[in-house]
């Protein structure tokens, strides 16, 4: 029992160091200008990025869904990608003041917003609905940019492995970002309880999931987490797709896109696996559209451990 305390205890101790030196940084960033501080950000990420043992993965990703594409432009879209990963880390220092929207301000601040009178129309209609989005661009403001114009929903989100991280995580978006749902085995109850009550949840599609349906990405086979599609067949709620984009200069473009065509079989039921297909395609289009804003680190076509030395 006290080798066991012990060895806890030296978990909990190296979890709590490598926590404060996730910290530490942030608080110091939050010291400077917003733009030197994603700036730098950006420059240090595009440059410890290459040297991790995550940019092979990046790269098979990149080859993966870009098989047209030279070593050089995949290696620029990399390196787009990493930067964008150091200014999101950024970002969440400055997340209070960045988002800046307001609709009567005569000019554009850091943040423009395209699907106003979507947003209007499902504050002033309230019924079920969900949204969804990817890992691209600062994806974290989209609901900070709902909770700005008066939307209850309800956000899906996988907490970090790091017990320390993920409270303090959990504690800064609980503050801007309304109800929060950690991911686990009874979280999709929690959100079918929310849509019950006339609610709307808010879901990340482009992760991978052991027991997901077979679908295709980029024209390869990944297995898609089919909630999304089983909440629609339950409650024939609408889905809504939404992104955020980096523009020039540290600024965002939230867009809100109309309600997509959910399909369904010959005898009117949702078709779940064409629906959950229909989600990868539109997160396909907006990664085509903006390849350097989307995460490519992450492991989404299970590839792995195939390249283990």
């Amino acid at each position: 029992m006290l080798v066991t305390r012990l060895v806890l205890s030296a978990d909990h101790l190296r979890q709590w160091l490598i926590a404060q030196l996730m910290f530490v940084p942030l608080a110091i960033l939050k010291l400077f200008p917003v733009d030197a501080a994603m700036n730098f950000m950006d420059r240090f990420t595009r440059w410890i990025g290459p040297k991790t043992k995550r940019h092979k993965l990046t790269m098979a990703n990149l080859r993966n869904a870009f098989p047209e594409k030279s070593e050089a432009e995949l290696e620029a879209i990399a390196l787009e990608s990493w930067g964008s990963i150091g200014r999101l880390a950024a970002e969440y220092a400055f997340l209070d003041t960045l988002f800046d929207f307001d609709p009567e301000q005569a000019t554009p601040g850091r943040v423009e917003v395209s699907g106003i009178p979507l947003f209007i129309e499902l504050r002033d209609n309230p019924r079920p609905f969900i949204v969804f989005t990817a890992h691209s661009g600062n994806f974290e403001m989209l609901p900070v940019a709902g909770a700005s114009f008066g939307l209850d929903v309800t956000v899906l989100f996988r907490p970090p492995n790091n017990p320390y991280i993920a409270k303090k995580v959990f504690e800064f978006r609980k503050r801007r970002m309304g109800n929060l749902v950690p991911s686990h085995a009874g979280s999709s109850f929690t959100l079918a309880r929310q849509l019950e009550k006339g609610g709307a949840v808010g879901v990340l599609v482009d992760q991978k999931f052991g027991r997901g349906l077979k679908t295709k990405f980029f024209n390869n086979d990944v297995q898609t987490n089919p909630l999304v599609a089983k909440l629609v067949r339950q409650f024939g709620c609408e889905v809504y797709p939404a992104r955020c984009i980096r523009l020039p200069g540290g600024r965002f473009r939230l867009e809100l896109e109309p309600a997509i065509d959910i399909p369904r079989k010959e005898d009117g039921s949702v078709d779940v696996n064409a629906t959950a297909q229909v989600l990868n395609d539109k997160v396909e289009s907006w990664v085509r559209e903006y390849p350097g804003q989307w995460l490519w680190y992450h492991d989404r076509w299970n590839i792995k451990r195939q390249l283990v030395d």
